[in-house]
């Protein structure tokens, strides 16, 4: 895997990683729960050509300050702030995990200001707290905490979990740094917020170009259910990765970055096509 040097900074309360002119269109990535900014290196140093690429910090990660109540809201709230502080207009989000429900929910309030985003490996909801498989998934994540174990010496297990075959080895090695450097606090308050998250009923409002990406070996967020959250936002693309588990940007950063790339063109070249239609039409008044 490359190793870009992109800026490491702060913006107000939240810290990331960013690469590529600050007057391209913004490309930003949001990472899921046992991430960190540091795990879209390899989407930074491929898109930074082409786009002002940033990767966040999510608060309570990294450099990032933890929000005093956390909730997906208040993460779409944070989001929405720092896409301000960072003076980005009409950004294309990038979502993997919690990070992809972050975005949803932000859709919700702010429907208009996206250009595009990526829903990657992600769910349009959890379900019920008191339901017995949003139980047992909290407590198999929580339970080995509440033992005395702790999130360096879960990391390589829980990353080992979430893979599909033949991950790339260096994306593995990052993928136990990030997870093991989670603050206990903040890896307990996220899981804890996806308790309650719906987002179903606003999939038909998504209203900007919209990738699916999934991974067939994902347990997570299987690819059925991927597939047909696909069907209910109006012009979704929908992409399955063969062989991939959850964290596909790490175990197959090439395929990722492929796809994602293709989709990227895609909005590029429709945002052209408008600008010159808008052109044409100003320069028609004036004749």
């Amino acid at each position: 895997m490359p190793q870009p040097a992109p800026m490491i900074t702060k913006d107000g309360r939240l810290a990331y990683e960013a690469a590529g002119d600050p007057g391209a269109i913004p490309l930003i990535f949001l990472h899921g729960i046992g991430g960190a900014a540091r795990a879209w290196r390899h989407q930074l140093a491929t898109f930074g050509d082409r786009f002002r690429a940033i990767a966040w910090d999510m608060p309570g990660y990294g450099g990032s300050a933890p929000l005093a109540r956390v909730s997906i809201a208040a993460l779409a709230d944070a989001l929405q702030q720092f896409i301000e502080q960072l003076g980005a207009t009409r950004p294309i989000l990038v979502g993997h995990s919690i990070g992809g429900m972050i975005v949803q929910k932000w859709l919700e309030q702010s429907p208009k200001l996206a250009r595009a985003v990526v829903l990657a490996q992600t769910s349009p909801a959890f379900g019920k707290a008191d339901g017995d498989w949003q139980k047992s998934f909290i407590a198999a994540r929580l339970g080995p905490l509440d033992r005395g174990e702790t999130m360096r010496s879960l990391a390589p297990s829980l990353v080992k979990e979430l893979v599909g075959d033949n991950p790339d080895a260096e994306g593995m090695e990052l993928a136990r740094a990030c997870m093991g450097s989670v603050p206990e606090a903040s890896y307990r308050a996220m899981m804890l917020a996806l308790i309650g998250f719906d987002q179903r009923s606003t999939l038909k409002d998504i209203s900007v170009p919209t990738l699916l990406l999934s991974g067939s070996k994902d347990n997570n967020a299987p690819a059925p259910m991927m597939a047909k959250t696909a069907t209910y936002i109006p012009s979704a693309q929908y992409v399955e990765l063969a062989g991939v588990g959850h964290l596909a940007n790490l175990e197959r950063p090439e395929a990722f970055d492929e796809a994602l790339g293709k989709f990227l063109d895609s909005v590029v070249a429709k945002h052209r096509c408008l600008r010159n239609d808008h052109a044409s039409q100003q320069d028609d008044r004036r004749e």
